[in-house]
C-alpha cells in the first residue's frame, strides 16, 4: 500500500535521525527479551512497585512504564490518563468534582484524569487491579501501592539491576503524546530530561510509542537510546490521523513501510496477531529492524483457541506452547503480562 504524503515527507526530513541499530541487539545468549508488560501485570496490580519487582524477580528483562504528565507536568507511570480503572480515587470524596469527560484520541472519555491532578494529589491514591473480573487473586493487592513517578521506575529499576547482578532496562511508553501536547503538557521534553539527568545508556532505556511524530521528537534529542514503533491493528497513529495522512499500521507494516520506520528507529512492536501467518518477522529483520509482539498472555481468552485449556476464559491455557510458537518465528522480544512463564519457555527451548 501506499504511505501518505506527509509520512513521506517526514521520512524525507529525517534524514539525519538514523537508527542506531546496534543499541538494539537482543541477549547476547540468543535468546528473545522478556519485556514485563506494565511489571508483571498477570501478577500484581500493574505499574506498581509490586508487579515491577515480582516481574524482575522472575526474570525480565526490561520493565514497561506507561507516561502520562501530572497537573504540574511530572511523569507518572499509569496505563491510561483516566485512572478510575487503575485507583482507587472513586473513593476519594474530596475528588469527587474532578469526575469529567473528555475526548482522548477522538473518543470519549468520563472519569479522572492526571493531568487534573498535582502529583502530591496523586500521591494520596492507591492502586487498585484493573482487571478484577479476570484477574480476582491480584485484588488482595489493592490500596497498597501509590502512584510512581516516571524517576521512582528508574531508581526501581537501578536498585534492583544492583540486587540481581544484571542490567534491568526501563521500557517508557509516551501515551498520547499529540493530546497532551495540545494541552501545553508534552511528555518528550520531560523524558528527555530524566534519560539525561540519570544517563540512561541503551542498555538501560528504550523507548516507545505509536506515534511516529513522538519517536522523532525523542530522536532529534540525540541522546542514543533505542527506539520501538509500536503498531496497532486497526486505523492509523492518532499523530497523522490529526494531520491528515491516511497511512494505517497495515501500510507502516508493509516492507515500504519497515524501510520508512528504520530511518528513526529500531524495534517495531506489532500485536502478537499481525505476526503469526506472516512474513512481518522476516520482512521487519530485512528493513533492519528488531521485533517484539505484544501482549503475551496466559488466560484462555488472550491465547489462540488451539492453546485453550478448560472452559473457563479466565482459566490459564497453554501459554508455554504460545511462547515457543512465537520464539521459534525468531522474534526478537515478547511483551508479557507472565514473564515468569516467557522466561521458562525461554530456558525450555
Amino acid at each position: 500500500m501506499q504511505l501518505g504524503r506527509r509520512s513521506l515527507l517526514l521520512a524525507a526530513a529525517a534524514g539525519t535521525a538514523t537508527a542506531t541499530t546496534a543499541a538494539a541487539q537482543p541477549r547476547k545468549d540468543g535468546g528473545p527479551v522478556v519485556i514485563g508488560h506494565r511489571g508483571a501485570a498477570g501478577w500484581r496490580p500493574e505499574h506498581t512497585a509490586a508487579s515491577y519487582t515480582y516481574a524482575v524477580q522472575t526474570g525480565a528483562d526490561w520493565i514497561e512504564p506507561d507516561l502520562v504528565p501530572t497537573k504540574d507536568h511530572v511523569l507518572v507511570v499509569r496505563h491510561e490518563n483516566e485512572i478510575s480503572q487503575t485507583t482507587d480515587v472513586s473513593r476519594h470524596p474530596e475528588f469527587a468534582d474532578r469526575r469529567t469527560a473528555k475526548t482522548v484520541d477522538g473518543r470519549p472519555v468520563t472519569g479522572w484524569f492526571t493531568e487534573d491532578f498535582t502529583l502530591a494529589e496523586l500521591k494520596t491514591l492507591r492502586a487498585v487491579e484493573r482487571l478484577p473480573a479476570v484477574r480476582n487473586r491480584n485484588t488482595v493487592f489493592d490500596g497498597r501501592e501509590e502512584v510512581m513517578t516516571f524517576q521512582e521506575v528508574v531508581d526501581l529499576a537501578r536498585r534492583l539491576s544492583r540486587e540481581h547482578g544484571r542490567t534491568i532496562a526501563v521500557f517508557p511508553e509516551t501515551k498520547h503524546p499529540t493530546y497532551f501536547r495540545s494541552l501545553g503538557l508534552p511528555l518528550e521534553p520531560r523524558l528527555a530530561a530524566a534519560i539525561r539527568r540519570n544517563r540512561l545508556g541503551r542498555r538501560e532505556c528504550v523507548v516507545q510509542s505509536f506515534e511516529p511524530t513522538s519517536l522523532r521528537r525523542i530522536a532529534a534529542e540525540r541522546l542514543g537510546v533505542p527506539l520501538w514503533q509500536a503498531l496497532g491493528t486497526t486505523g492509523g497513529p492518532y499523530d497523522l490521523v490529526t494531520a491528515g495522512d491516511p497511512t494505517t499500521y497495515e501500510d507502516m507494516m508493509s516492507p515500504a513501510g519497515l524501510a520508512r520506520i528504520a530511518t528513526y528507529a529500531d524495534w517495531i512492536g506489532p500485536d502478537k496477531s499481525s505476526v503469526a501467518g506472516t512474513s512481518l518477522v522476516a520482512d521487519a529483520h530485512a528493513a533492519g529492524l528488531r521485533i517484539g509482539p505484544y501482549t503475551f498472555r496466559a488466560e484462555n481468552q488472550f491465547l489462540p483457541a488451539r492453546f485453550r485449556r478448560g472452559s473457563g476464559a479466565n482459566d490459564f491455557g497453554d501459554a508455554f506452547a504460545e511462547y515457543t510458537l512465537y520464539y521459534r518465528m525468531g522474534v526478537d522480544a515478547v511483551v508479557t503480562d507472565f514473564p515468569d512463564l516467557a522466561v521458562m519457555a525461554r530456558r525450555s527451548g
